[in-house]
Order: structure tokens, then C-alpha cells, then sequence
């Protein structure tokens, strides 16, 4: 595999992650209302408006976890404790974890 493959793969492999997977969560945990589910699991992407800080703006080479503010340790601790709230709240919370996982994947996964 050559090496833009491989970059090909990363991205789509990032964004399916992103954007595809958080409806078989939705429809896996919250089979009846999996549609606002998978929505707020969507709009759990605004937390990559952080990166507008970061100069550039967008990195290869960078890892979002620690790095971003949203993306920091202590966030995360904040959207682990968000789980034991009820309603949109906790389907937020797995939303921004999941986010979190994945860009942990994206960056530790690869060969960069």
C-alpha cells in the first residue's frame, strides 16, 4: 500500500468514524429514538471548533487529545462524568467520548 493509500484510508476511516458510526450507537442504544440520538452525536462535532485556535488551524502530524482545549484531559474527564446524567445530556457525553476515541485512533493508529 502506498503511502497516499494509506492516507486515503486514515481519512476515510476518521470521518466514517465521525459522521456513519454514531448511528449503529444510536440505533444500538437508543433504538427508539435513534434519530435525535444520532443528530446530538452529530452536533457533538461542533466540539472540533476549538482547532479555529490552534495555529494552523489544521495538523497532520498533531494530536487533538491534549493538544485542543475541548480535546483536553480535563473535557474528557468532564464528558465521563456527563454519562451519569439522564436524557440528551448522556447521549452528548457518548457523543464527545466517541469523538475523543476516534481522534485518539486517528493519531495513534496510523503510521504517520
Amino acid at each position: 500500500m502506498t503511502l497516499s493509500e494509506i492516507a486515503l484510508l486514515k481519512t476515510f476511516t476518521h470521518y466514517f468514524l465521525h459522521l456513519v458510526f454514531p448511528v449503529f450507537i444510536a440505533l444500538i442504544f437508543f433504538r427508539k429514538n435513534w434519530k435525535k440520538a444520532y443528530l446530538i452525536m452529530l452536533g457533538t462535532m461542533a466540539v472540533d471548533l476549538d482547532h479555529l485556535f490552534a495555529n494552523p488551524v489544521f495538523d497532520p502530524s498533531r494530536n487533538s487529545i491534549g493538544f485542543h482545549f475541548l480535546h483536553s484531559y480535563y473535557a474528557i474527564a468532564v464528558y465521563f462524568l456527563l454519562l451519569f446524567f439522564k436524557g440528551n445530556i448522556r447521549i452528548a457525553a457518548i457523543g464527545l467520548l466517541f469523538h475523543m476515541l476516534t481522534d485518539f485512533l486517528d493519531f495513534n493508529l496510523w503510521i504517520h
